[in-house]
């Protein structure tokens, strides 16, 4: 989606790359000097390529455009002597280039200030050609304002949108990473209430049975073993925590979830059990529930999503699948298949057009 949206949105940029060689092209053809028009075509070729950079970099966050707003710059005062003379008076040939100087200023800077004085500043110099021509000035100016303002509209609004969609894109990204840091922390919590205790517990009991060994001999044995037994018990705790299996509030996981949907703009349906589920079922399901919203919010562009859990069956559908694929370097749905798999369940997905549906039975 992200793709086409950006292809749109550089066509529609196009139209002012053609507007800045097949309107001053026109001049070409009225032009009886053939130096002149040797030097004419230069100058649109240069000031046309130099304004696709700075449209491209418009719509391309990894480009810096600093380097093509020089080059902009530069082509734009080296088109006044060369195109400037153009089939004049007959044809305003670079009030069609001041137009384009004009709609794109708003996309070299984004202050406000700065925009205004390009805009300006193309409006005089479509002027001062009028006057070097010995034309007059209204038709100039007229062309360069109209043409800078319509195609302003067009191409503004579409890099507007651009530039809104790259936001709800990171926002998403955003989303995601605060997600996975707060699962993150919520282990990292587990892990601390599981050892924090038995860890005490076991460094007391093992200094109580030392210094019974040469007393009470009877008493440290029976300390040892109670140590024994909360190492035991730390062990078991922390494999618990590690694979997921304590207590799992599968409702607050549900609301968290949509929660988080709903902050990144997708409409979120969810439809819980219509009764309390074992808490082998409610791990599993909490499990899987997380790692499919997180691959909502990383690898789509979702506008809504379905949950819904029926006694041990869950599904989450959700749009804005497309092509997209899981990064390759992530191992998530594949492996909550092995682990349904080891305690008798299953996990299915399917794409139909854009829509993405993932199913879970225990």
């Amino acid at each position: 989606m992200l793709r086409w949206a950006r292809l749109a949105t550089l066509a529609t940029l196009g139209m002012t790359v053609l507007t800045s060689l097949v309107m001053p092209g026109v001049g070409l053809l009225r032009e009886p000097d053939p130096l002149l028009v040797v030097l004419g075509a230069l100058g649109i070729v240069l000031f046309a390529a130099a304004l696709a950079g700075v449209l491209y970099a418009a719509v391309t966050p990894s480009v810096d455009p600093g380097v093509r707003r020089r080059l902009f710059a530069a082509a734009t005062v080296a088109s006044v002597p060369l195109a400037g003379p153009l089939a004049v008076p007959d044809w305003q040939t670079w009030a069609w280039i001041g137009g384009s100087v004009f709609a794109t200023a708003p996309m070299l800077t984004t202050r406000r200030w700065p925009a205004l004085a390009v805009m300006a500043a193309a409006t005089a110099a479509s002027a001062g050609v009028a006057l070097w021509a010995g034309d007059q000035v209204r038709p100039y100016v007229a062309i360069t304002v109209i043409l800078g303002l319509s195609t302003l509209t067009i191409s503004g609004l579409q890099v507007w949108l651009w530039n809104l969609l790259i936001e709800a894109q990171e926002g998403r990204a955003a989303q995601a990473r605060l997600a996975a840091a707060e699962e993150r922390l919520r282990f990292a919590r587990d892990v601390h209430d599981v050892l924090g205790h038995d860890l005490s517990v076991i460094v007391l009991k093992a200094e109580l049975a030392e210094r019974l060994v040469s007393l009470a001999p009877d008493k440290a044995a029976q300390e040892a073993a109670d140590l024994r037994r909360v190492a035991a018990d730390a062990l078991t705790n922390l494999r618990a925590a590690v694979h997921g299996y304590r207590e799992v509030d599968l409702a607050a996981q549900l609301t968290a979830v949509a929660q988080v949907l709903r902050s990144s703009g997708v409409r979120c349906t969810v439809t819980g059990p219509d009764r309390e589920l074992p808490r082998e079922v409610a791990v599993q399901l909490a499990t899987v529930l997380r790692e499919a919203t997180t691959n909502i919010l990383r690898h789509s562009t979702a506008g809504w999503c379905e949950i819904t859990i029926s006694g041990t069956r869950m599904t989450v559908t959700n749009d804005g699948a497309g092509q997209a694929a899981p990064d390759r370097h992530s191992s998530g749905l594949h492996g909550l298949r092995e682990r349904l798999a080891e305690v008798g369940g299953a996990l299915r997905t399917s794409v139909e057009g854009d829509v993405f549906h993932l199913e879970v039975t225990l």
